[in-house]
């Protein structure tokens, strides 16, 4: 297992986290070019870790992105990989479960899409999922048919059940190997409002625009009381919880790229390097191209 990155915007270990004391704008006053310029540093070396990561084998990366709808996770993924190697990296998107995921446990479908050693895995939304919107839609349990468990009844001991599997799955996947960094983009009322408001005013934005998150939006309040509940909870060195200020994508984007950066800057990657009967191997082929 690795130290989480420090960051004024690291969730707290201890269980502390409270969302009205979480800034939705960056707590500093870069200028949004003086962003970019920066991000733009931030994704050339990433593009050279995540190299050193392939080759070396030996860490795989997850990076879990939770947000409220239009808060950035798409447009900051895409940012801030750009550099990567496709080769090396794979985005999952985890939307309502089907059928076959509902048969199996709440962890089942995202243990498919975890990524190997040597690769970067992203999941866009996630198992926490399960403690987020199911949380606020506990109907949505029927369709679980967990033995014992009344959608309408006392769920205190789920939520509780579900944190505690959570955390020790994650510091399975961390002490075999996975660096665990997880980021919530948090995104103020008002400002997600404007971005609706743009999705419908702007003809190349109206495919973004779904009226099912402007209905989500009525929970605001019980989101915002999950996600606290959710990143208390599950906070650990092992697998740390970053809430990132939202409301400026550009300020958004270089945080996260600077916090990937130096998570993977301090597992210390480097390129295998062959014995010396491999590099005799190596040169004697040499030797013998025309």
């Amino acid at each position: 297992m690795t130290d989480a990155p420090t960051s004024p915007y690291r969730v707290p270990f201890d269980g502390s986290f409270q969302i009205p004391g979480a800034p939705t704008a960056p707590l500093d006053d870069a200028s949004k070019k003086q962003d970019k310029k920066t991000l733009e540093a931030l994704v050339e070396e990433l593009g050279s870790l995540q190299r050193r990561l392939y080759a070396q084998d030996q860490w795989a990366v997850l990076l879990v992105f939770q947000a409220m709808d239009a808060a950035g996770k798409d447009s900051t993924i895409r940012a801030v990989l750009t550099g990567v190697n496709p080769a090396g990296c794979q985005v999952s998107n985890f939307k309502q479960p089907s059928a076959e995921e509902l048969d199996h446990d709440f962890l089942w479908r995202t243990t498919l899409k975890l990524p190997e050693r040597g690769r970067i895995g992203v999941f866009n939304r996630s198992y926490y999922e399960e403690v987020l919107v199911v949380r606020v839609h506990p109907e949505f349990l029927k369709a679980q048919r967990l033995p014992g468990v009344a959608p309408e009844g006392d769920l205190a001991g789920l939520w509780d059940q579900r944190y505690r599997s959570i955390r020790e799955y994650e510091r399975h996947l961390a002490g075999n190997g996975t660096l665990i960094l997880k980021f919530w983009l948090n995104v103020s009322a008002d400002e997600q409002r404007r971005r609706f408001l743009s999705r419908i005013d702007d003809p190349e934005k109206n495919w973004k625009f779904s009226a099912g998150d402007v209905r989500e939006r009525r929970f605001w309040k019980a989101y915002q009381a999950a996600y606290q509940a959710a990143l208390s909870a599950t906070s650990r060195p092992w697998a740390p919880w970053y809430a990132v200020p939202a409301d400026d994508k550009p300020a958004m984007r270089r945080i996260v790229a600077d916090i990937v950066v130096r998570a993977l800057q301090a597992l210390d990657l480097r390129y295998p390097e062959p014995d010396a009967g491999a590099r005799a191997e190596l040169n004697t082929i040499r030797d013998t191209i025309g």
